[in-house]
């Protein structure tokens, strides 16, 4: 009789009497119990004399016998299995202590209930074998490390009972812990990671599975019913308030970012609806307010904001976070003091911004502190108020739509931008001749700006235009600014309501120009956050991560891929809703359009964001700085060829898509797989009709039925959480930390060539168009903070599961071999910063690119790029 045995990555046909010993054949013992206990074997041997040995002896092939297929033992063997169970170590002391007593006192309250499930069914009942139960006691610690605690278990099972496939778990305690894996004699792993509820709160048991992957349709009969029993869990219905133990994963309307109950100048409309598309966010739950049903009550010290349990921030994330506003407030204390004593806080010289910056050269490098004894008492005390003020201060930075407006409403679309402006800094060049040779690029915020400006400039001390801003394209392949058009909306028919500045010919012009300068960026530093960081990324991806979390089993194969790379998001984004993105919080105190940042965002959302052109290649097509061209690397020409941004991202994007490709075709060899994965099509179709409801009609949404469909949708998803991410969040700080450069607000418009008061005094009205300078030091701390790594940082390459992965030996080469392309790149965009040819990131001045630079250490770097959207 032949038998069919699941391997590590393949099926075996064996013979059954060739393949296993005697012993198992004549006594119904499971092969994998005789690959546990040997020496069980060895005894049974002096008793029954063995006469056979094996042909195939194979490690998969004893794991994974199959005693399904075999009749019922009429008197099944009893065996001990032995588990080592690993937690979280917190607050070790405190713990053992109580819990000791606990068991001690009241031996039959607590503990916590371990079973094992098997992957095979009792075909007389046809439900899946179970082991006894399990208790651990809390006093009996094998180990103690410094982060973690291990405790032994033993189960009983009987021979028949096959391969553990999952673990249920109760906690009879009335505090929840960390559950990190359960090993079963070394053999078989199960990584948990995961907050264990008491069964008070959570009468549901936990379960978890064998980090094997199984699509649904191949799924072990014994682990059918816990899959979806899992699944049915983490949706819930629906329905109450969320508690903070709770793990469901539901979608809701992002109601939740004003409070009206403070007053109307705090209430925000409700994103998320016909009228105000958005994409979904996750549930919370939370009462309604009390000024109106249609919002969620505010975040307090009650009531904080709900994540599912499992994607709370854990500790060394929290403390760092905690840690960078602490900084970020000393940092802040010293000059707000010092402006505060001279009841100024405008910023009058140019030296004032200068002195919020360490020196280049420290102090202590100048005068070590040992020889500081052999000064006179004053100096002595002067150089260590100095040393103070140094510690306190800032590093350096080393950086520094398809719906048209209306033109009765906004005027007319055509550009004041006129051939006689540019014409003068083309090379030689005539205006045809640089758009023919595609020299000319723009960077165009008008459409996004001007249907807001009236608004913005009515709330008092943010004044904006709505830029233009064209580059010339030289032959080092730098881009060179040529002229800035700025736009309000018209006011009447007398009234100009565009200007154009063109490079500076004298010092007037040169303060203009800067003056034009700034509102581009102050234009794009809104963008920047609002559009490209955070719709764009944070916002966009929430309803994937949801969706995934509802409909992929941690079975599924695309879920074991993606489980690195969701990491930390929902719980970021709902402190995002907390303290930046909502009603008077600090986006909208810092960024030009003030309480209208989220509808700028949404009207971004509904008018320009397609998921179809968020891969990279697709983006800088849509973009206009790449054309399509199978012949080059990559299918594209760059019109930029030195564009660092490009040039490394598609190195990232091509391992990406390697990987990706990789892993779909070994689980998907064939399309049929793709259609009818029950869990994949549910999830994908979810993203799309409730995720993101509002433009789920939208004709631009990609099918999903081969296995290039879905390498294509994971290619994306998965650079859009790494590499684009990295590339808009940790340059913050470098590249926006000196204000003059990239104001995230104005305070006054472009004045008139003629104005008196700024001919009296260029210079003084530049500096007073800036944010204030306690204003400047905070918004500094804030992009300090956005910028930091985390100690416990995971970067893209690298994987803390693959040691645990259940077998699949193509799949761990693929990871390996992505972790090696990683390095590889890493030292490519090392080599290219330090080419002088590539004057966009080499030369005197020009800081190297290397936000796509992948490792990196903790803090303020730079570079680096996460495997998830962490911070």
């Amino acid at each position: 009789m032949a038998i069919t045995m699941e391997g590590v990555g393949s099926f075996m046909v064996m013979d059954k009497h060739r393949s296993f010993p005697s012993f198992i054949q004549q006594n119904k013992v499971s092969a994998f119990t005789a690959f546990l206990f040997p020496s069980l074997v060895n005894n049974k041997r002096n008793h029954q004399k063995m006469m056979k040995k094996p042909r195939t002896t194979t490690v998969a092939a004893l794991i994974f016998y199959n005693p399904i297929v075999e009749a019922v033992a009429e008197k099944p063997v009893k065996l001990k299995i032995t588990a080592e169970v690993t937690l979280r170590n917190c607050e070790t002391e405190y713990w053992e202590k109580m819990l000791h007593f606990l068991d001690n006192t009241y031996p039959s309250q607590g503990g916590v209930v371990f079973q094992l499930v098997s992957t095979h069914i009792d075909p007389r009942i046809m439900q899946a074998n179970l082991s006894s139960e399990a208790t651990l006691k809390w006093s009996k610690s094998n180990k103690t490390e410094a982060k973690q605690v291990t405790y032994e278990v033993e189960f009983q099972v009987d021979s028949n009972f096959g391969i553990p496939g999952a673990i249920t778990v109760i906690n009879k305690y009335h505090k929840e812990f960390y559950l990190e894996s359960v090993n079963i004699e070394g053999v078989i792993h199960f990584a948990c990671n995961s907050w264990v509820q008491p069964d008070k709160i959570h009468p549901e048991k936990r379960i978890f599975f064998f980090n094997k992957a199984y699509l649904p349709c191949q799924t072990p009969l014994g682990l059918k019913e816990f899959r979806e029993s899992e699944l049915e869990q983490l949706r819930g219905d629906g329905k109450g308030v969320r508690k903070l133990s709770d793990r469901i994963y539901d979608y809701d309307v992002y109601n939740d970012l004003g409070n009206p109950d403070r007053g109307m100048e705090y209430s925000r409309p409700t994103l998320g609806g016909e009228n105000c598309p958005y994409p979904r966010r996750c549930r919370t739950g939370r009462h309604p307010s009390n000024t109106d049903v249609s919002t969620e009550s505010p975040v307090n010290e009650q009531t904080p904001m709900y994540v599912p349990r499992d994607e709370a921030l854990d500790d060394s994330k929290t403390k760092a976070v905690a840690a960078g506003k602490l900084k970020g407030l000393l940092k802040n204390l010293i000059p707000t003091l010092r402006n505060a004593s001279m009841n100024s806080y405008s910023i009058k010289d140019f030296s004032e911004i200068n002195s919020l910056y360490k020196r280049r050269t420290p102090l202590g490098v100048q005068l070590p502190i040992e020889n500081w004894s052999r000064l006179p008492l004053p100096s002595m005390l002067t150089k260590i108020l100095q040393s103070i003020k140094e510690i306190y201060k800032f590093d350096p930075p080393n950086g520094i739509s398809r719906n048209k407006l209306n033109p009765s409403i906004y005027g007319p679309q055509e550009s004041s931008l006129k051939e006689e402006h540019i014409s003068g800094y083309l090379n030689g060049m005539t205006v045809q001749q640089a758009l023919e040779e595609k020299k000319l690029f723009i960077l165009d915020y008008h459409d996004i700006y001007l249907p807001f400006l009236n608004r913005i400039n009515a709330l008092g001390e943010r004044k904006a235009h709505a830029t233009r801003k064209i580059f010339f394209l030289t032959p080092l392949g730098t881009l060179k600014p040529i002229a800035i058009e700025l736009s309000l909306p018209p006011m009447d028919m007398n009234s100009p309501s565009r200007q154009v500045v063109t490079p500076p010919v004298d010092d007037t012009t040169y303060w203009l120009w800067q003056l034009a300068k700034a509102h581009v960026s102050s234009n794009d530093a809104g963008a920047h956050q609002l559009i490209h960081h955070w719709l764009r990324v944070h916002t966009c991806m929430e309803p994937f991560i949801i969706a995934a979390h509802r409909q992929l089993s941690v079975m599924h194969p695309v879920y074991k891929l993606l489980k690195p790379h969701m990491r930390d998001t929902l719980a970021i984004n709902a402190q995002a809703r907390e303290v930046l993105v909502n009603a008077k919080g600090i986006i909208e105190c810092y960024f030009t359009p003030e309480k209208y940042c989220m509808e700028i965002t949404q009207s971004a959302y509904r008018d320009w964001w397609r998921f179809d052109l968020e891969g990279l290649p697709a983006d800088l097509i849509r973009r206009g700085l790449a054309e399509p061209d199978p012949t080059r690397k990559h299918g594209l020409r760059l019109l930029i060829e030195d564009y660092p941004y490009a040039n490394d991202g598609l190195l990232i994007w091509s391992a990406i898509e390697t990987l990706v490709r990789t892993y779909v075709n070994y689980y998907y060899p064939e399309a049929s797989l793709v259609q009818y994965d029950t869990e994949l099509q549910a999830c994908y179709n979810e993203f799309i009709n409730v995720g993101h409801a509002d433009v789920s009609h939208a004709d631009w949404w990609p099918k999903l039925s081969t296995p290039e469909d879905l390498t294509s949708f994971l290619t994306t998803i998965l650079w859009i959480v790494t590499a684009q991410h990295a590339a808009l969040n940790f340059g913050q700080y470098h590249y926006g930390g000196y204000i003059p450069v990239r104001p995230p607000y104005m305070r006054r418009l472009l004045p008139n060539q003629g104005n008196a008061n700024f001919l009296a005094d260029p210079q003084g009205h530049f500096l007073s168009s800036l944010p204030s300078l306690p204003e400047t030091t905070y918004f500094m701390s804030v992009l300090d903070i956005l910028s930091t790594h985390a100690t416990d940082e995971q970067y893209i390459g690298g994987r803390k599961d693959l040691s645990a992965w259940g077998g699949d030996t193509e799949i761990i080469e693929a990871f390996y071999k992505f972790s090696m392309e990683i390095k590889k790149i890493e030292k490519e965009i090392e080599r290219r910063n330090a080419d002088p040819k590539l004057s966009n990131r080499c030369g005197p001045g020009i800081a190297p690119y290397e936000l796509l630079v992948p490792s990196s250490g903790p803090g303020v770097t730079g570079r680096g790029v996460p495997n998830s959207i962490s911070m």
